[in-house]
């Protein structure tokens, strides 16, 4: 058997593991043995960290440079009330120790660098992203493509989540599927975007379950899939990665060799607005819309989602340029026509929509509720997701 033997407390504490014929005393023991690091203590890291102590994980290493506050409460079920205004880690490490003491847990009160990020990926054997920002995001893609680590990517936002597991090399890697970040003041900033409280919970745990599996060897991984969550439709997706031959991470011709830090801070604040240029922006429903097509209007529909949501549906005649290429194929764009951007619900389409406004465009709008909602109010044959 690999891995540490277990004490008598440990065959009771995991009883139920050992009756699962793919765990036994062997795969609990791989488990005592083996390492995590939890990028972030809040409502992702919260139910993921839980759950790999719970389940005998033998060094957990949690970090996180941020305050336990009030608004947090919510959903980062990591803390409580009598921890508001320590830092985040320490109330992590007291909760976790109090639920399992047989192990390890490491509490760094600092955030994920481009300084710091290979060596914490390197000194251990799989790692969490629960971040929400696309900069640590991508720190942690380029330091565990380096350093040959798996990772569990989690994203929530409102009531929708991704979940997938990249191994540079292995499988498609975080920048295969996302080659760059989105262009500053094009996303929401956390506090502006709001999230289901439960949401965080479904796909922290989820995380927890892909990063228990891959130490385990058992199961079918995410490797190559990604998983969409839906709360409020209660549905889940899933799309077939492939690999990018041109990543500049693991590519044919591969350019990224060091770990470099983005100019996006920890979490965005929202990009200084031009208050004439917001309010120009016009909120257009659906069915307005598809009455000014019918009557024969043909604004440019631009799409700003992701390539495989492109291949599952689109409007007729729309234009694909991902949220994160829009800056750089601004080109391909008229600013003298008017420009309808949509997304899935109407969010990523709105910030395009202001990066354009900033950019110099002046006649442009926001489908609301984006092409899901188009699906359920004009065009029916259209798939939801």
């Amino acid at each position: 058997m690999s891995g540490p033997p277990l004490a008598a407390g440990e065959l009771a504490r995991y009883a139920r593991h050992l009756t699962l014929p793919e765990v036994g005393e062997a795969g609990q023991r791989r488990l005592k043995g083996a390492s995590a690091l939890v990028v972030g203590a809040g409502g992702l890291g919260s139910p993921a960290a839980l759950y790999l102590a719970a389940a005998g994980l033998g060094r957990l290493v949690i970090a996180d440079g941020d305050l336990v506050e009030l608004s947090n409460l919510q959903r980062q079920i990591l803390h409580g009330t009598a921890a508001l205004g320590r830092p985040k880690v320490e109330s992590a490490r007291a909760r976790l120790a109090d639920l399992n003491p047989e192990i390890r847990v490491e509490a760094r009160a600092e955030r994920l660098s481009a300084a710091n990020a290979r060596a914490w990926a390197r000194e251990v054997d799989v790692v969490l992203d629960g971040s929400d920002s696309f900069a640590t995001r991508y720190l942690v893609s380029d330091a565990c493509g380096l350093e040959d680590r798996p990772w569990v990517y989690g994203s929530i936002f409102r009531f929708e989540g991704q979940l997938s597991l990249f191994h540079a090399g292995r499988g498609p890697c975080y920048r295969c599927v996302f080659p760059v970040p989105p262009p500053a003041g094009a996303i929401p900033s956390c506090a502006e975007g709001g999230v289901l409280g439960v949401l965080p919970g479904i796909v922290g745990s989820l995380q927890a379950a892909e990063a228990l599996k891959l130490l385990l060897g058992a199961g079918e991984s995410l490797l190559g899939r990604l998983l969409l969550v839906d709360a409020l439709a209660m549905r889940f997706h899933e799309f077939r990665l492939t690999r990018d031959s041109d990543c500049a991470l693991c590519g044919e011709r591969p350019r990224i060799r060091e770990v470099l830090a983005t100019a996006e801070p920890a979490c965005a604040p929202a990009a200084p607005r031009d208050a004439e240029a917001g309010a120009a922006v016009a909120q257009i429903e659906p069915r307005q819309l598809a009455a000014r097509l019918a009557a024969g209007e043909r604004p440019l529909l631009l799409d700003v989602r992701e390539d495989f949501e492109w291949r599952l549906c689109r409007l007729e005649g729309a234009l694909l340029v991902p949220l994160d290429q829009l800056p750089g194929r601004l080109t391909e764009l008229d600013p003298a026509r008017e420009t309808v951007v949509y997304c899935h619900t109407g969010v990523r389409s709105l910030y395009a929509a202001e990066y354009l406004r900033r950019q110099g465009w002046r006649r442009v709008g926001n489908l609301l509720g984006g092409i899901h909602r188009w699906a359920l109010e004009v065009d029916s044959s259209l798939p939801t997701y």
